[in-house]
């Protein structure tokens, strides 16, 4: 191995890292944010300073920036179902659930893009290996959802209604990142990001301001660092590597964030926040990542040979990134 192939090496076992533990901690600090501040606020306070500031990066780098008319209307459904509705939904759910729950039940999403691809877009047949990752997902999320929906509580109650907002903002976020792939943009997929921030920093914004939500915000340090961590690991540092990846390691690999993550955000919720892990965590946890693994190598496989159904697979690891 030369030195050069050594450092190419380096480089990307070092992407992988940021990618794998940066992506995953940001529903710690979204379990943070949301102590002190509003999901739109916090949400468009995020992407008001990140999205700018990357289209400004973007514009010094000499990156195409200027987009028509018909890509502004495609980056704005892109922008609500992404980060408006995907993404504050998470914020949302987690002031009833804790981090790690949200982070598992969001894992689900390469199964919604499947399933999204499959029987409504028509992209082509999920195989019985697929069919049976579908089951064993929903299985999965049966076993971790169990003490809550046994203990009858209002506290159970009140986690059951966060993971129904996980689910709901879990399927806006997959068919977002459908369209995202579908739609033809004039621009890369830096600048397309980085747009696709600035438009959901001003809708969540105006959210945020028409339903009084700037009035309960508390603007605490941990609030202003836990937004700041989330801006700079997973909107900046998360995203270059992301993209560095996917110019340099087959997609396949580059896929594996969506197994890794989870875990990630279960330890980290359970080592700073004391968030509670339980058996049913442990086992639910196990059955869903396999079950993402079994979706996603099937949809590979099976989707391979059409032309555009195989560009419709590489769409949950294109546009993941705006959002984490």
């Amino acid at each position: 191995m030369t030195s050069l192939e050594k450092q190419q090496r380096l480089r990307v076992m070092t992407a992988f890292g940021l990618v794998y533990v940066l992506w995953g901690s940001t529903y710690l600090g979204m379990r943070i944010v949301v102590r002190d501040l509003p999901p739109y606020v916090a949400g468009g306070l995020r992407y008001l300073i990140s999205g700018p500031i990357m289209l400004a990066a973007c514009a010094l780098m000499g990156r195409k920036i200027r987009i028509s008319r018909p890509d502004f209307a495609r980056l704005v459904v892109i922008s609500i179902l992404l980060l408006s509705l995907g993404n504050i939904g998470v914020l949302w759910a987690e002031e009833y659930v804790s981090s790690g729950l949200a982070a598992l039940i969001v894992a689900l999403v390469p199964i919604w893009v499947v399933i999204i691809e499959a029987w409504i877009f028509r992209a082509g047949r999920m195989p019985i290996k697929g069919l049976f990752g579908l089951t064993l997902g929903i299985v999965g999320l049966l076993i971790l959802l169990w003490p809550r929906i046994a203990a009858g509580s209002h506290l159970g109650q009140l986690e059951l209604i966060g993971a129904g907002i996980l689910a709901a903002s879990s399927f806006a976020w997959a068919l977002g990142s459908v369209f995202s792939h579908r739609f033809r943009l004039s621009v890369d997929v830096f600048s397309s990001a980085a747009w696709q921030m600035t438009i959901g920093g001003v809708i969540n914004g105006f959210i945020a301001l028409v339903t009084g939500q700037f009035h309960h915000a508390r603007w605490t340090t941990s609030a202003l660092a836990a937004i700041g961590y989330l801006i700079v690991a997973g909107s900046w540092i998360g995203y270059t590597a992301y993209i560095y990846l996917l110019e340099h390691v087959p997609t396949p690999k580059v896929a594996t964030y969506a197994y890794v993550n989870p875990i990630i955000a279960v330890f980290l919720g359970w080592l700073i926040l004391r968030e509670h892990v339980d058996i049913f965590m442990l086992v639910g946890t196990v059955i869903i990542i396999l079950s993402v693994a079994l979706v996603n190598t099937s949809r590979l496989r099976s989707l391979a040979v059409q032309p555009t159904a195989a560009e419709a697979s590489h769409c949950v690891e294109t546009i993941n990134v705006a959002g984490d």
